[in-house]
C-alpha cells in the first residue's frame, strides 16, 4: 500500500514536472482551540496551540502539525500529502508524542503510529478513510485501527459523521464517535487584516460525551 502510494505521488509529480514548473512554498501558520477534539476524543486538557509548519510545490505537501496545551500534553506529527486535480488526496501521517524515544520503532515500545490517509472532495461533500499500519507499544497503537468520515460544507455552516474502532472508541469495536455541525467566520480587526474563527459541537455517541469548541487562526 505504501509503494502504491508512493508510486502515485511520484508519477504524478514527473506529468507535472512535464508540463510546467509547480510554484513551491513554505507555509507557517498557529490555530488557537478552547479544547483539542481529535476524531471525537478529548485530548490533553484545556486551551491548545496548534502550530504547523508545511512545504508546499504542485500537488505535494510536507509538514508537521503540533498541538500543545499549559497541561503537559504534546502531539507533533509529520505528515505527507499528495492532491490530485480531480479532488483525491492521499498520504501519510506519523503520530508522534513528544516525550517518548523518537528513534523507538518496536512493536512493544514504539514511539511511532504511521497512518495511511485518503480523501476525496466535490463540491461541498468531502470523503476520508484513513488505516493505522503498524503496532507501536510506546503510543499504544495496536496496528489495523480505521477511521471514515463523511462530511458536507453548506454555505453557512458545515456537518460532519464518523466511525472508527481501535483508537477511536473505549471497547475497540467499530462504532459512530464523531457527529458535528460547524460554522466558521472572519473576525474584522481592520480594514486589511480579519482572524477567521470557527466553532464546532461535536457529539460522540460512543463514549456519550458532548463538546463545544471554538478556535481561531493566527
Amino acid at each position: 500500500m505504501i509503494a502504491m502510494v508512493a508510486i502515485m505521488i511520484v508519477s504524478s509529480t514527473r506529468i507535472n514536472a512535464q508540463d510546467e514548473a509547480p510554484k513551491s512554498s513554505f507555509e507557517v501558520g498557529a490555530d488557537v482551540y478552547t479544547n483539542y477534539i481529535w476524531r471525537g476524543t478529548k485530548l490533553g486538557t484545556g486551551p491548545a496551540l496548534q502550530p504547523s509548519v508545511k512545504f508546499v510545490t504542485g500537488g505535494l505537501t510536507l509538514g508537521v502539525w503540533g498541538s500543545f496545551d499549559a497541561n503537559g500534553f504534546m502531539e507533533t506529527d509529520p505528515y505527507i500529502s499528495y492532491s490530485f486535480p480531480f479532488g483525491l488526496s492521499l498520504g501519510m501521517t506519523d503520530y508522534y508524542l513528544p516525550g517518548l524515544q523518537f528513534f523507538e520503532v518496536s512493536d512493544t515500545a514504539g514511539s511511532h503510529a504511521f497512518e495511511l490517509n485518503a480523501g476525496f472532495t466535490k463540491g461541498g461533500l468531502s470523503l476520508s478513510a484513513n488505516y493505522i499500519l503498524n503496532e507501536a507499544g510506546g503510543i499504544s497503537s495496536t496496528g489495523g485501527d480505521m477511521y471514515f468520515q463523511a462530511g458536507y460544507t453548506f454555505k453557512i455552516f458545515s456537518i460532519f459523521l464518523g466511525a472508527g474502532d481501535g483508537w477511536h472508541t473505549s471497547d475497540g469495536d467499530f462504532a459512530v464517535c464523531n457527529i458535528g455541525i460547524g460554522a466558521t467566520k472572519e473576525i474584522k480587526i481592520t480594514d486589511t487584516f480579519s482572524i477567521p474563527v470557527n466553532g464546532q459541537v461535536i457529539l460522540n455517541p460512543e463514549k456519550e460525551q458532548l463538546y463545544v469548541v471554538v478556535g481561531f487562526s493566527l
